[in-house]
C-alpha cells in the first residue's frame, strides 16, 4: 500500500453489493487516502439537459455545476480513479452515466484537463453471468476520452444479488485479481503517459482547432489557444 497516493472512488449505486466490495477492495490495497462517492446519494441529478451552457460558457455555468465539481475536482486531485458499477441491462447504472454526461466538455476534443493525462484508473463491474466486460469497457472509454492514459478493467460474474451470497471461490478470485491490479499500480514509478492512440487523436484535434472557426467551438478553440496547444505544447509531460 502507498500512503502517498490519493484515490477517488466512485460507486454507481448507493447499496453495498458485490461491486462495492470489489471496488473498495482494490482501493484499500492501493492506499488508505480515499475520497468516496455514491450515486445517486452524492449526485442525484438527471442526465445532461442539453442546454449548452457548459459548451459555450464553461462547466461552471452548468445548472448542476456545484454537485459535478465536488466529484470532478476530487478526480483531478487524485492519482488513481476507481469507478465501480454493477451491470444493469448490460450497461453501467443510469446514475453513473448521468454523471459522465456532465463531463463531456472535459473530453479530448473540447477542453481536457492537463491533470487527467497523468492518472491511472480502474473500472470495476460485477453481474450475474454476462455484460460485466461491456460495462468495464464503457467505463474505460469514458476515462480515455477524459485523457486518462491507463485504465485497468476488472469484471466478475458472481451469480448472487448480495456479497454474502457470493461463493467463497469467487471471492478468492476477486481477491486475487484485485491483488494483481493493486500491485501493478503501486509498483509503477511515476505516472503513465498517453499511448499512440491518444497522441494521434491529440495531433488530429490540434489540426482541427487550428482551422476551427465554427461558432459552436469558439470556447474550445480559445481554451486550446490559451493552453498553447496549437503550438508545440502538450497537456502531458515530455516522454
Amino acid at each position: 500500500m502507498s500512503k502517498n497516493m490519493k484515490i477517488t472512488l466512485i460507486h454507481g449505486q448507493n447499496h453495498k453489493g458485490s461491486t462495492y466490495y470489489a471496488a473498495r477492495m482494490v482501493a484499500e490495497k492501493i492506499s488508505g487516502n480515499i475520497d468516496e462517492y455514491f450515486l445517486p446519494k452524492d449526485f442525484s441529478e438527471e442526465g445532461c439537459s442539453g442546454c449548452g451552457a457548459c459548451l459555450h460558457n464553461g462547466r461552471d455555468h452548468c445548472p448542476h455545476a456545484k454537485k459535478v465539481e465536488v466529484i470532478f475536482n476530487s478526480m483531478l486531485s487524485s492519482d488513481i480513479i476507481i469507478i465501480g458499477s454493477p451491470t444493469y441491462v448490460m450497461e453501467m447504472t443510469a446514475h453513473l452515466k448521468a454523471f459522465f454526461e456532465h463531463l463531456y466538455t472535459a473530453w479530448l476534443g473540447h477542453r481536457p484537463e492537463d491533470a487527467m493525462y497523468s492518472k491511472t484508473a480502474v473500472a470495476v463491474s460485477t453481474g450475474a453471468i454476462i455484460g460485466m466486460k461491456g460495462v468495464t469497457k464503457s467505463l474505460a472509454r469514458q476515462m480515455f476520452y477524459l485523457g486518462v492514459p491507463k485504465t485497468y478493467r476488472l469484471s466478475f460474474g458472481v451469480m448472487a444479488n448480495s456479497w454474502d451470497g457470493v461463493d467463497s471461490k469467487v471471492k478468492k478470485q476477486i481477491a486475487a485479481a484485485t491483488d494483481r491490479v493493486a500491485r501493478k499500480i503501486t509498483s509503477q514509478k511515476g505516472h503513465p503517459t498517453p499511448g499512440i492512440k491518444a497522441r494521434f487523436m491529440f495531433s488530429m484535434l490540434r489540426r482541427f482547432h487550428k482551422g476551427n472557426d465554427l461558432p459552436l467551438f469558439t470556447t474550445d478553440k480559445k481554451y486550446w489557444v490559451d493552453k498553447k496547444w496549437l503550438d508545440n505544447n502538450r497537456p502531458w509531460k515530455n516522454s
